[in-house]
């Protein structure tokens, strides 16, 4: 089974909502927001789109309390099931100013604990809906648009089709990516607006921790892991991954260092 999904993130699309046509949202299977969007916008899309608007909540999202979209499905902390594909949302981004919608690690990790008996139940997931990048995987190193090592872990446990995010734009810089891969799962960053397929299984293999199939083929062998090696795969692959942004981080501080000490030679040369 095949399904075109529409995700959407931080910016109302003009494309969308200024220059609307009805045909533009012709062969759409399912519309998912990431976060950060008017409720107005979404509301707009679900009267004209004839299927499923669903959405997590982005950090600047509080006035969804007071005005949540009409006609949409908030999949925050709970797992919807759309034609047999399992869809986690868990929105909020990084705790940086205690503003509603935000979270540290270990609040995220809580959330997520939370959820075990779900995923358990639901053996997995297919899709994990987010407004924050994972940490180490199109992420930023300030601490507002600093990644969640929570859903970094998740995608290592679950290893699921698609993680969708939002919260950190295209034009931040060129090191932000549109899609990019990490392990088996396609990573697509929604912000704005993007179309895409993917392919679902309709007797997909259920990839939980239960019975799931590794992400490396060369470490299956055509046979399960044990608990222990799960255990051992799931640490070292952390390891890889804050080591990869500790480098990313060490790396930019030295250009901003190199940057300043360059400021101040070319001052002292003036003088």
């Amino acid at each position: 089974m095949k399904l075109r999904i529409l995700a959407i993130a931080d910016e109302e699309s003009k494309y969308y909502w200024d220059y609307f046509e009805k045909t533009k949202l012709e062969g759409i299977d399912l519309i998912i927001s990431c976060g950060d969007l008017a409720p107005q916008y979404l509301s707009f899309l679900a009267t004209y789109a004839k299927v499923p608007v669903l959405y997590v909540h982005g950090n600047h999202d509080a006035c969804y309390d007071d005005t949540p979209p009409d006609g949409c499905v908030c999949i925050d902390d709970r797992i919807f099931v759309y034609r047999g594909v399992r869809i986690l949302g868990l929105g909020g981004s990084m705790k940086y100013n205690y503003g509603p919608y935000q979270y540290s690690d270990a609040e995220m990790r809580r959330r997520i604990l939370k959820l075990k008996l779900k995923l358990r139940r639901s053996r997995g997931f297919d899709i994990l809906v987010s407004h924050s990048p994972a940490l180490g995987i199109n992420d930023g190193d300030d601490i507002p648009h600093r990644g969640f090592l929570g859903l970094t872990e998740l995608i290592i446990d679950y290893n699921p089709k698609l993680f969708l995010h939002g919260h950190v734009h295209l034009n931040y810089g060129r090191h932000i990516k549109r899609e990019e891969k990490y392990l088996d799962t396609r990573v697509i960053n929604a912000f704005e607006r993007y179309v895409f397929e993917e392919e679902f299984s309709d007797d997909a293999v259920r990839k939980g921790i239960f019975g799931r199939k590794p992400a490396d083929p060369a470490e299956g062998s055509g046979k399960k892991m044990g608990r222990r090696e799960r255990r051992i795969r799931r640490k070292e692959q952390k390891q890889k991954t804050i080591q990869k942004v500790l480098e990313r981080r060490e790396a930019k501080d030295a250009a901003e260092r190199e940057a300043v000490m360059q400021a101040a030679r070319k001052n002292s040369q003036e003088e």
